[in-house]
């Protein structure tokens, strides 16, 4: 067995928050914190060098000297407290309005699971997206102007469509409060008939000129929002394919959102 020294390519003052809320979590549920098998340091590292790297399971324990049972808890212990932070989408609109916002941008994304396997009613996969052909769970992501995410939605099976995801977590009703307000959403044609406030592209061929021009206008104006899974999915490597519970996926979204507010400049 070689042993050798890494880096962690995330700020302190991340760590610093993932400790602080560790900390925080465990003074308010356990009775005895001081058994706990690893510190909150450790655990911090830990949840990081997951979200980072993507790390096995099987290393974060035997780096940290714990069971794998123990990893696996103190791992979705630290997901669950930081998503917790995670912004609420009420909030989020309500400061794109008096910060002057001209338009919110809505996407959905395939967050890639490899525990996938329930069945419909009528026999079918799921969790399986027949639009990306792989298993995964559909997350809605709401982005600022300038395509950075400041919202995501709990997950819904890779199976449920883009409008019928924002419609079962209550995403459309509060975009039109937010249109009402001034400042209208931005979407592709996964959404058409989202409502008004909700402008997407129009479909069909040989539409007329002033159609095209529309469709034209709406995608570059959402065109910065492509970045926001980018952001995401590259800075946590742990998105690119979920070895956890797929209904696990909200939760992870959230928590690494977080994590990704605190890394950028305030906006």
């Amino acid at each position: 067995m070689i042993s050798y020294r890494a880096t962690l390519d995330v700020p302190e003052h991340t760590l610093a928050f993932v400790c602080r809320v560790l900390a925080a979590h465990r003074t308010r549920v356990d009775r005895r914190p001081w058994q706990r098998a690893a510190t909150v340091y450790v655990q911090a590292v830990m949840v990081l060098r997951w979200f980072r790297n993507g790390t096995d399971v099987a290393a974060l324990a035997r780096d940290a000297r714990v069971s794998m049972a123990t990893a696996y808890r103190y791992l979705h212990e630290g997901i669950d407290v930081i998503a917790a932070r995670a912004p609420d989408l009420h909030d989020v609109l309500a400061h794109g309005i008096e910060s002057g916002w001209e338009h919110v941008s809505l996407d959905g994304t395939l967050i890639a699971s490899s525990r996938c396997r329930e069945r419909s009613d009528t026999g079918h996969d799921v969790w399986y997206s027949g639009k990306h052909r792989r298993h995964g769970g559909n997350v809605q992501v709401l982005t600022d102007p300038t395509g950075y995410p400041v919202w995501v939605s709990d997950v819904e099976p890779g199976s449920v469509h883009d409008i019928t995801a924002a419609h079962r977590h209550g995403v459309l009703g509060a975009l039109y409060a937010a249109a009402a307000g001034g400042m209208p959403t931005l979407a592709d044609k996964g959404y058409t008939g989202a409502g008004i406030g909700v402008h997407t592209p129009v479909k069909g061929h040989h539409l007329d000129a002033d159609t095209r021009c529309r469709n034209t206008i709406l995608s570059a104006l959402r065109a910065p929002a492509e970045r926001a899974n980018a952001l995401l999915k590259t800075r946590w490597k742990a998105l690119q394919r979920i070895n956890l519970c797929p209904w696990k996926i909200g939760s992870i979204i959230a928590a690494a959102l977080v994590l990704l507010h605190l890394q950028a400049p305030a906006r």
